[in-house]
């Protein structure tokens, strides 16, 4: 017996492992210390009533002979994937089948997931800086992976370069961790790039309810041509607050086909084979996100975000630190003070104003000398956080 030896090209800790532990580390040595934490990536709303009134009404229902579920279908229920195509008809004016959306516990193991139909020949394009998944997945399964470059003269919004040809191309926007927002134009270049090198675009759309400004895409079927070269992934962890509860969707085109092969259907099988579905209970209360009660609640927890990302947004630009997001995004990336690097910055911040973020080093190359902050904390504390920041030489 073999191990897959792949793994051990792994980094040998999580970014957001060695956070914690930095932090616990700090805790331990200066107990009573307040931490005001501006790096979490979890959101901190709890459900909105709607959703917990239909999660508890599911749960009524399983106590019942006449209206237990057990196995659901593998894709989904059907009562769910009518409203996510609803939902993008609404907001997005996308069409899609219904056979189109595939239910799932969270975008990160469908981005994971994805790779068992894809041959580990295949060359990987992955910004840089990036959501370490994306790379890990990939190292995971033995693949070649390059990298886009994104930096301050590209806003952190790398394009295609033609003299290169990728195989599989990772985008996600809004971005993680940089919070940068490709518009329509930009976008419009990856599709036609995706498709003319026959490449597959994995668009991660996680923090599309975020975008607030409607020149803004927030899902690559909003451009012309991306049915042929794109799978979308997007989740209710963000958008709703289910980090805990884990439901996500998967889209993919029937029109996407690659070795004389649907995706779709090739994306079905695994799924049939390998998942047995999110449970009904979740589905119920996932559904309740897209009732007309239940899309205002949430709506307000994400207006609560958005403000706080507007409240460190204007805190640094009072301090002249660059950066970018905070805008159509919770996540603000910004140039760390004074030459330090990602990691001597969050040790600054930390001990000089306890307050914590993520070195950007830890989402790859082009992240050192950049940190992330995110606007999923409390609000008194987000204000208590800015003003330390700002405090600071």
């Amino acid at each position: 017996m073999k191990i897959n030896k792949n793994f051990l090209d792994l980094k040998d800790s999580y970014l957001f492992s060695t956070v914690a532990k930095k932090i616990k580390a700090y805790q331990e040595q200066n107990p009573g210390v307040e931490i005001y934490r501006l790096g979490i990536g979890d959101v901190t709303m709890p459900l909105v009533p709607a959703v917990i009134k239909a999660i508890h009404d599911a749960t009524d229902e399983m106590a019942q002979k006449s209206t237990f579920r057990g196995y659901g279908p593998e894709q989904g229920y059907d009562f769910l994937r009518e409203e996510i195509a609803k939902y993008y008809q609404r907001t997005k004016k996308v069409t899609l089948d219904m056979d189109e959306i595939f239910i799932s516990d969270g975008a990160k193991s469908d981005l994971g997931n994805i790779l068992d139909i894809l041959d580990p020949s295949n060359k990987v394009l992955i910004p840089d800086p990036v959501y370490p998944a994306y790379v890990d997945t990939n190292v995971m399964a033995g693949r070649k992976i390059d990298t886009a470059e994104g930096n301050q003269s590209n806003s952190f919004k790398p394009m295609p370069d033609k003299n290169y040809k990728a195989d599989i191309i990772y985008l996600c926007s809004p971005n993680n961790p940089t919070g940068a927002v490709y518009t329509h134009a930009e976008l419009k270049a990856w599709v036609d790039y995706a498709n003319e090198c026959k490449a597959l675009i994995i668009f991660d759309s996680a923090y599309e309810a975020f975008v607030g400004d409607p020149t803004l895409p927030r899902s690559i079927f909003e451009i012309e041509g991306a049915r042929t070269c794109a799978i979308e992934f997007c989740s209710f962890s963000k958008t709703a607050g289910f980090t805990g509860t884990r439901c996500g969707y998967t889209v993919v085109p029937k029109e996407l086909v690659f070795d004389n092969t649907k995706l779709n259907s090739l994306w079905n099988r695994r799924q049939c084979t390998k998942f047995n579905g999110v449970p009904y209970i979740i589905q119920k209360g996932a559904q309740a996100v897209f009732s007309e009660e239940g899309f205002k609640q949430i709506m307000e927890n994400i207006a609560y975000y958005k403000e706080n990302a507007r409240i460190i947004h204007e805190g640094l630009e009072k301090k002249g630190i660059w950066h970018i997001g905070g805008i159509n995004s919770p996540y603000i990336w910004l140039k760390c003070p004074n030459g330090m690097t990602s990691w001597e910055y969050f040790d600054h911040l930390l001990t000089k104003a306890n307050v914590v973020g993520t070195p950007g080093a830890g989402f790859g190359n082009m992240g050192e000398g950049y940190f992330r902050l995110t606007a999923f904390g409390d609000r008194e504390k987000t204000i208590e956080a800015v003003k330390r920041i700002i405090a600071l030489s």
